[in-house]
């Protein structure tokens, strides 16, 4: 592995092999903005490319070619004249290309959707140019990337056309766990406990570009301040032009959020819409696929409920503590959050974003009980009160259904000391299973799992936890 790179082991793996290989490679890595897509790539090849072209946002197509063809004159060496067309812009990269004298051509197009102005023709003249003659040059690895995963989906991987499965590698980069949040945070001097590495990691989530603002002079709460609250905070600017610059309608794509927003648990499509007086049909279903895409919502089953009736939930850690702290936020105090610290809503903010936190650590929550080879179905589950049963509501966040007849219901508690079950909470667990039995109608074992931060209190009523899962244990690597 490059030491230059934080984690991104199986992705370093994935770029190896395709230099290695003996064929052509069309690798796509795609991923929402700022998650460190650009960086890998250059971190990777330590900026050796044959070529390297990125896109521009709302540049027309003649800026783009006159800017292909500067990138092109620079690699070459030549005095090229500016491409009227992409047929002309890919011809010359063609004639490049073949003067080479190298075993492996590397050529990387960043930010590729930005390239696809309106009827600009990029994307039939990039097929043309890949399936008439670079994908016969065994030694060229071209590299795209885009931070629209929409359009890279769409013009790539759904197309029906000559770039159907044309794609050898695909690369879908996702924010850093806790542990390469903890090993990156180190590599720029940082000392965090793991405590406020996680409450760092549930304000602006394993998102490179955001964790590299951190000042290490600084604590937890006064980093947060400067970077949300204080005067020209960059992550209180940074909500707008995030959406902006991945979707084209964003006005919508941002209602939609706020809307799924107001409900921990989320909502299902038909909420969404009539939430929203949306007519039958429309772009909602375009939106929520995207939403889902970039990572900003998860599409999730409740148990034992059919795929229509999937509920979606906001799931990116940015956007959740930008809509509970900032969006409504009309006074500018900045100390916010540092005052904040030990108040209702920040307890309140604490308890849902260490069960999202769950949600996004579910790799190492099986490691720790025992179950990582077993095939499993992670969903939610809840009940509205029933009279007949004489049964209280319940709600399970996170639920592993096991191939193994067993499932595990666990709850997850933020908690600074040992996590003590009082008896009213014992009965509440004693109650919630047996009404999850009922409802259900399963005859698979029960497990209750306890996530919480600093482990189990034992005490007379701890026994109806069969197993714990601490915050340490989601700081694992997971190889």
């Amino acid at each position: 592995m490059k030491e230059n790179i934080i984690g991104r082991d199986y992705e370093q793996k994935v770029l190896e092999s395709c230099v290695n290989s003996n064929k052509s490679e069309l690798i796509a890595i795609y991923g929402r903005r700022r998650i460190g897509k650009t960086y890998l790539i250059k971190a990777y090849f330590e900026n050796t490319f044959d070529f390297y072209f990125t896109g521009s946002l709302h540049k027309s197509k003649k800026e783009m070619l006159m800017l292909f063809g500067e990138q092109l004159s620079q690699y070459s060496k030549r005095d090229l004249a500016v491409p009227k067309t992409w047929h002309e812009a890919f011809n010359q990269l063609k004639s490049y290309i073949s003067s080479l004298k190298k075993e492996h051509v590397i050529i990387f197009i960043d930010e590729i959707s930005w390239i696809d102005t309106s009827n600009s023709g990029f994307v039939s003249e990039f097929e043309y140019f890949w399936n008439s003659w670079a994908s016969a040059e065994r030694r060229i690895k071209l590299i795209i990337c885009a931070s629209a995963t929409s359009w890279l989906i769409d013009k790539f991987f759904a197309n029906k056309g000559g770039l159907h499965n044309r794609v050898t590698k695909s690369i879908a980069l996702k924010p850093f766990n806790l542990y390469e949040t903890e090993a990156f945070l180190a590599s720029k001097q940082v000392k965090f406990n793991r405590l406020d590495i996680a409450q760092c990691y549930m304000a602006m989530g394993g998102v490179p570009f955001y964790l590299d603002m951190i000042d290490p002079q600084l604590g937890l709460a006064q980093n947060i301040d400067l970077l949300f609250f204080s005067d020209g905070a960059e992550l209180r600017r940074e909500a707008e032009f995030l959406y902006r610059s991945l979707f084209k309608n964003y006005e919508f794509y941002i209602r939609v959020i706020d809307c799924i927003s107001q409900k921990n648990k989320g909502l299902s499509r038909k909420e969404i819409a009539e939430a929203l007086s949306l007519p039958k049909g429309g772009n909602l279903s375009k939106a929520l696929r995207e939403l889902e895409n970039c990572g900003f919502i998860r599409r999730y089953n409740a148990f034992g409920k059919k795929e229509r009736n999937a509920l979606f939930q906001v799931i990116d850690f940015y956007t959740l503590f930008y809509q509970k702290f900032c969006k409504e936020r009309k006074e500018n105090d900045p100390n916010f959050f540092s005052k904040l610290v030990g108040s209702a809503d920040y307890n309140d903010w604490l308890g849902y974003s260490f069960e999202v936190l769950g949600l996004h650590h579910v790799p190492q929550i099986k490691k720790k009980i025992g179950i990582g080879g077993v095939v499993t179905n992670v969903c939610s589950w809840s009940a509205a009160p029933d009279k007949e049963l004489g049964t209280s509501g319940a709600q399970i966040d996170l639920i592993i259904d096991r191939t193994d007849n067993t499932i595990n219901l666990c709850e997850m508690k933020f908690s600074k000391a040992k996590y003590s079950i009082s008896k009213d909470y014992y009965e509440r667990l004693n109650e919630r299973e047996e009404i999850f039995r009922q409802k259900t109608k399963t005859n698979k074992t029960l497990r209750t799992t306890l996530v919480t931060t600093a482990g189990l209190k034992s005490n007379i009523y701890s026994s109806v936890v069969q197993n714990v899962v601490v915050l340490d244990d989601l700081f694992d690597k997971n190889d």
